[in-house]
């Protein structure tokens, strides 16, 4: 017995060993995998700290740039009597009374509202149920940001526009009509006509809607011989239009270049000869009072697309339709199964610039006279610009479009919206536009119209060299009503926008 009770010992011992070298390799691994979950851990900590603080730089690149106007404003509010309101509701019913108590509350809709936009629609976004899977990749930042771009653009729905058949076309036209213009008008006394340029939304690739395209071209006038162009500033302007008169002026034809032309000069000849022998001058068809005539201008362009149209080769397949217009020449042609509305604009260059005086009025009622400046042809280049700049998949355009469709129906002119969105175009990279981007800079314009209501100006552009700034919101710091209304109709159109990120209409 006690031999057996020692071989059991011995038996119980062995087992114990055999369960200790069994249980060793089990622990050394634990050891092992301790550290590493350690260091797993600490890995994705720094990834989600790195991720928050690239989209938070991101959202402060654009605010940086505007803190001290924002910081003037608020400063100076009191100075203003723009006195502070302690809640919305009570600033909305003091609007009847035109108190300006509410734009103090307005101006602090960038630090607590407009801030906080992005990360809005975000969160709604991110947490919807129906975008589970849409959002299910959140590996980058960027996979994220994109999933967003893609959302929106699906809730905006913005139509597809094809302008460039209409560009194409209309361009075509335009070179034959130019080819004519020149046999026609060869050694008259009237203007001449320079080759047409593209100008306007359609030629910008973008148009607010795509059922009212208009293709807008620019036609240079140049003097015809014996005659000088001189444009002079009009005196009794309003300081927040510029618009010129082109003053006519006979020149003297006496040198041997212009008498081997068979030319008689308008200063040095009898009238009695000149009436005989030579056409009337510039300054007796198109002039009034020796200044260059819009409203005159524009009849003798519709009397010469009337009378050229039947020599085009356009003409045996399209039907041409003059439409009404005192100051431009518009026109409508058709074929039965497309149909094109085209408006030629006219004007003379100042200097060697883009810049030129226009036919096209800038207010309710301009004189016959008057030639305000316009930009068109340097906003057109501009927007070629970014073209070539931009990637492929930019949305800059499609930014411009959804604006310019919102403010429709709201006192913000279209004019107005695509002149933030050029501002933001110089100071935002091209390769920020894209659909990853397409929330941070819907924000941005929204922001910007904010702002500009705020110092009833927009922001200006430097795209235009030598242009002087002019004010699109002159009427907002000239009529505090008009101020007052404006600020309540942005409220409006940010719950709007809101609305349409959220996918609730």
């Amino acid at each position: 017995m006690e031999v057996r009770a020692k071989q059991l010992e011995w038996e119980r011992i062995r087992l114990e060993q055999e369960v200790e070298q069994l249980s060793l390799p089990k622990v050394q691994l634990m050891e092992l995998l301790q550290p590493l979950a350690l260091g797993v851990l600490s890995v994705l900590i720094l990834v989600l700290w790195l991720m928050g603080c690239k989209r938070s730089l991101r959202r402060e690149e654009y605010e940086g740039e505007n803190n001290d106007a924002n910081e003037g404003e608020i400063r100076n509010g009191d100075a203003n009597g723009e006195g502070n309101v302690e809640n919305e509701d009570d600033a909305n019913r003091e609007e009847d009374n035109n108190d300006n108590g509410n734009v103090q509350e307005d101006g602090n809709l960038a630090a607590n509202g407009e801030d906080n936009m992005e990360n809005e629609v975000v969160n709604e976004v991110a947490n919807g149920e129906d975008n589970d899977d849409a959002l299910a990749v959140h590996g980058e930042d960027n996979d994220f940001d994109d999933n967003i771009g893609r959302i929106l653009l699906e809730r905006i729905q913005l139509p597809v526009q094809n302008l460039q058949r209409g560009c194409d076309w209309t361009k075509n036209l335009m070179d034959n009509y130019t080819v004519y213009f020149g046999h026609v008008l060869a050694n008259s006394f009237y203007p001449v006509l320079q080759r047409a340029i593209g100008v306007g939304s359609a030629f910008e690739g973008w148009s607010p809607r795509e059922q009212d395209v208009v293709f807008q071209v620019f036609i240079p006038m140049t003097p015809p011989r014996g005659h000088s162009f001189h444009l002079e500033l009009d005196s009794a302007e309003q300081r927040h239009v510029r618009n010129f008169r082109v003053r006519v002026q006979l020149e003297c034809t006496c040198s041997k270049e212009q008498q081997a032309e068979n030319m008689l000069c308008f200063l040095h000849h009898p009238e009695e000869e000149l009436r005989s022998n030579q056409d009337a001058s510039l300054l007796d068809t198109l002039c009034t009072d020796s200044y260059l005539d819009v409203q005159k201008t524009a009849r003798w362009f519709y009397q010469l697309v009337r009378a050229i149209w039947p020599a085009l080769p356009q003409s045996h397949n399209w039907h041409l339709k003059l439409l009404p217009s005192s100051r431009s020449c518009q026109f409508q042609v058709s074929n039965g199964t497309e149909s094109f509305r085209i408006e030629m604009l006219f004007g003379v260059q100042r200097g060697d610039s883009d810049i030129f005086v226009s036919s096209q009025p800038r207010e309710a009622y301009t004189q016959s006279t008057a030639w305000p400046e316009t930009y068109a042809v340097a906003e057109m280049k501009f927007f070629e610009h970014i073209v070539e700049q931009a990637p492929h998949d930019s949305l800059h355009l499609k930014c411009l479009q959804f604006f310019t469709r919102l403010v429709l129906g709201f006192s913000f002119s279209t004019y107005s919206m695509k002149t933030i969105v050029m501002h933001l175009l110089t100071v935002v990279p091209v390769s920020q536009w894209r659909r990853r981007d397409f929330l941070l800079r819907l924000v941005d314009i929204i922001n910007g119209l904010h702002l500009s209501v705020r110092e009833k100006t927009p922001r200006p552009l430097h795209y235009v060299q030598q242009a002087p700034p002019y004010n699109l919101f002159h009427r907002l710091a000239e009529d505090p009503a008009a101020y007052s209304q404006a600020i309540k109709e942005y409220r409006d159109l940010q719950k709007k926008f809101k609305r349409i990120l959220r996918g609730e209409q």
